[in-house]
């Protein structure tokens, strides 16, 4: 009785060229063929051992070869249909990304891990991106994220727009999603500036605003980022280089947008429930609405902040209070409030803020050092620039 083996050489010698032929007319790719061929021998080898040699070995092996080509163009007009679908996906469904959103910000999971694990499966930003915008390690990011899965997974928490009654326990975390974005894309850890990012920031915050129309802060977080969008024209010059805030020209500024965002914080202010984002907006408010670098309104921006430092303290806000106490009560003041934070070591704009005012009061050496502390703690080419242009001072 012929081995297996030999039978198998003796049909694959005689019709190879046959097989392969008809295999490349059927896929229409030699590489695809031969990868089918060599599907069908190995199926030989396992299987005419145990069965037997079929009566027609060169037709069994045709047949298994064909089998597994249809196989692969079925494989392959299903791809195209997914790859279809990725490349114009319609429009999207705002309740699909809100659910994400929602379920993400489950409270099982730690405040900070929340945010976290969104930001990065749901909006896509880096683990480097996260550690920039929370002030952490980029290890200690991954760890965050890591654990935030695992436990998603463990409680079965399903991913769906919860019930109105769950809406509000969870919508804290999903406005510091939504601001934080904005973040990234207003000035991200490594690029200038994302048009996408703040674009899905204010879609997202425009969609959070139609399903709960009578939420203060949410009006205040769209407010804000519209506001943030309505200057981007202004925040770059034909070169692509970071203008500061009193070099910009405001005529490039999106005058109706600014009033969109206006409008929206006032309705935000009837409703009486103050909080971080209104604010945040009201500030930027104050800028936008300034005709020229001169005509801000400091005294009512520092009070605003003093308001902000109420609601939401942080390190972050203390130091653009500094900043603002710099156009009030002096250069020397705002510097003292300065070295009074902690735990902004790792924050760039923190070092940078320290040497501008230190360059103010004659302290040049001590003012070189912090430049290159916040040049050091930055990857973002326009902010290097900045930062590198004031060394030659």
């Amino acid at each position: 009785m012929p081995d297996a083996e030999d039978t198998l050489a003796r049909v694959v010698r005689d019709h190879a060229g046959r097989l392969a032929t008809a295999l490349v007319e059927l896929l229409g790719d030699f590489a695809a063929a031969e990868d089918v061929v060599a599907d069908a021998v190995l199926a030989a080898l396992e299987r005419w051992p145990v069965e037997g040699i079929p009566d027609r070995p060169d037709a069994w092996l045709f047949t298994v070869a064909r089998r597994r080509g249809l196989d692969v163009l079925r494989r392959q007009a299903r791809l195209r249909d997914k790859l279809a679908l990725l490349a114009d996906p319609g429009p999207p469904d705002p309740a699909e990304k809100l659910g994400l959103l929602f379920t993400c910000c489950h409270p099982a999971l730690a405040p900070q891990a929340r945010v976290a694990l969104t930001l990065k499966t749901v909006c896509g930003l880096t683990t480097a991106q996260l550690a920039r915008a929370f002030l952490v390690p980029e290890t200690t990011m991954a760890q965050r994220i890591t654990r935030a899965k695992r436990k998603i997974t463990a409680a079965v928490i399903p991913y769906r727009l919860p019930a109105d009654d769950e809406l509000g326990e969870r919508l804290d975390g999903v406005l510091r999603v939504i601001y934080l974005l904005c973040n990234e894309g207003y000035l991200g850890t490594t690029q200038p500036h994302s048009r996408d990012l703040t674009a899905d920031a204010e879609w997202l915050a425009a969609s959070l605003a139609d399903l709960m129309p009578r939420e203060a802060e949410v009006l205040g977080l769209l407010a804000l980022i519209r506001l943030h969008r309505a200057r981007a024209g202004g925040r770059f010059d034909a070169d692509g280089g970071l203008l500061l805030l009193r070099d910009q020209d405001r005529s490039r500024w999106d005058r109706e947008a600014i009033g969109s965002a206006i409008r929206l914080l006032t309705r935000a202010g009837r409703l009486r429930r103050p909080g971080q984002y209104q604010l945040q907006a009201a500030i930027v408010a104050c800028h936008a609405e300034a005709a020229c670098w001169e005509d801000t309104d400091w005294p009512q921006i520092v009070l605003l902040y003093e308001l902000l430092l109420r609601y939401a303290p942080s390190p972050v806000t203390r130091l653009h209070r500094a900043i603002a106490l710099r156009y009030t009560e002096g250069v020397a003041a705002a510097l003292s409030e300065v070295d009074a934070i902690s735990g902004l070591d790792r924050y760039h704009l923190f070092h940078a803020t320290r040497a501008e005012l230190l360059r103010e009061l004659g302290r040049h050496g001590e003012a070189r050092d912090a430049n290159l502390r916040a040049l050091a703690l930055t990857a973002n080419p326009a902010e290097q620039d900045v930062l590198t242009q004031r060394l030659q001072w």
